[in-house]
């Protein structure tokens, strides 16, 4: 039973888990779509600019349209956008098990990556309505379940779709159609206790109360450009990965893939951790440790052998994971009367960065090697230093939710 809310509820965790395994479910079936990169670079004769422009498709619908989604989620919340959202990714599995050709690879891309983009806004809105005021643990909660399925994808693309093929994706729409069930329940509980816009406390003030609107605006670039430099350094490893640990150490696919959900795995811990430590603590020095503190790990990273390559990439999973679930409220705290806007904003560039991270480093491995471009990515985090630029924000001015 959708337990009910009361003012006095620190937070309602049966929502907030609730929807962390929708997300959970969402994810593992975006992460197949890179997990079967190389059976489709096989069947499909691709190289790694096709490859690139596959994961582009699908990052630019389910960025471009998030924050449109959310500013409208901020003026008329949509419960029922979230097993809307689910369908559409239950829709793009079905297409990619039976595509015949690229152009339907794209479609399939195309509409896993639409589902994505109406789902995120809304359900980072539902977590923060039964957070109780812990934001950055609702956050983390809530991401640690899209981190889990994408560490879940690998491995069972591994166990399922790499030994029977393509056709075999059909079975994860099953995944889908609980999705559909339980956001509907969600829906229905969000649907009684959304937040009403002129009483409500998400829409009682604009942007932070001790910061002039230029500032706001600055802080907010600055965040993007974090976001720029850990998204684009984890598109290297969540779309090249498994390539790089074929070519540099020759294990087999289902070695790589993996290593890859071990990577993914540690990333999922990160996130949990993040949030919670930013409530304590304060945000901004998550960010500084997440993003520019994984720096010397990345560095190393391009000459390490492959014990140390898996060891490696696990702590820079756990610590630059951390910083999402930080941002992200950080960014809410700036703009507290806008969290639809924000939240699509900023998971919609997250994934815009991915896939174009993916697709111009997949252009430069051809061009010189997946060696390189680790060589490269490797000094990203050090945009971490503009987070010397961001004000340390007052938290007991914000209105609590």
């Amino acid at each position: 039973m959708v337990p009910t809310i009361r003012r006095d509820d620190r937070a309602v965790f049966g929502v907030l888990f609730a929807i962390s395994f929708c997300h959970l479910l969402n994810d593992l079936n975006q992460s197949l779509l890179t997990a079967i990169y190389p059976l489709l670079k096989t069947s499909f004769h691709l190289d790694f600019g096709q490859i690139g422009l596959i994961t582009l498709t699908f990052q630019s619908t389910a960025s471009l349209l998030q924050p449109l989604v959310g500013m409208y989620a901020d003026k008329r919340p949509t419960p029922w956008s979230l097993p809307a959202g689910m369908a559409c990714s239950l829709a793009g599995l079905l297409v990619l098990s039976v595509a015949p050709f690229y152009g339907m690879l794209l479609l399939a891309a195309a509409l896993i990556g639409l589902g994505s983009s109406i789902f995120h806004p809304e359900s980072a809105r539902v977590a923060r309505r039964a957070s109780g005021g812990q934001h950055g643990l609702a956050q983390s909660v809530f991401q640690v379940g899209g981190n889990g399925g994408q560490a879940l994808g690998p491995m069972l693309a591994a166990l399922v779709v790499l030994p029977h093929g393509q056709s075999s994706i059909a079975w994860f729409s099953l995944t889908a159609l609980l999705g559909i069930l339980i956001l509907t329940r969600i829906g229905a509980w969000y649907k009684a206790h959304q937040i009403v816009k002129a009483h409500g406390s998400d829409g009682a003030m604009r942007l932070h109360p001790t910061l002039s609107t230029r500032k706001v605006a600055f802080s907010i670039a600055v965040l993007i450009a974090l976001i720029f430099s850990k998204y684009f350094y984890l598109a290297s490893l969540s779309s090249y990965y498994t390539f790089y640990l074929i070519d540099k150490f020759h294990v087999t696919v289902s070695q790589a893939q993996l290593y890859l959900a071990l990577f993914l795995a540690s990333t999922a811990a990160g996130t949990l951790i993040g949030g919670p430590v930013g409530d304590r603590i304060g945000r901004k020095y998550v960010i500084w440790a997440s993003i520019l503190g994984v720096l010397p790990f990345t560095l190393m990273l391009p000459y390490a052998n492959l014990f140390w390559t898996a060891a490696l990439t696990v702590i820079v999973g756990l610590i630059l994971s951390s910083a999402f679930s930080a941002i992200l409220v950080y960014a809410q705290e700036l703009m507290p009367g806008r969290i639809g806007m924000v939240s699509g904003l900023f998971f919609g560039f997250a994934f815009g960065m991915a896939g174009i991270g993916a697709a111009v480093l997949g252009k430069l491995a051809d061009m010189t090697s997946i060696t390189f471009v680790y060589r490269v990515c490797a000094f990203l985090p050090a945009i971490g230093l503009l987070t010397a630029l961001l004000p340390n924000l007052d938290r007991r001015s914000l209105h609590k939710d």
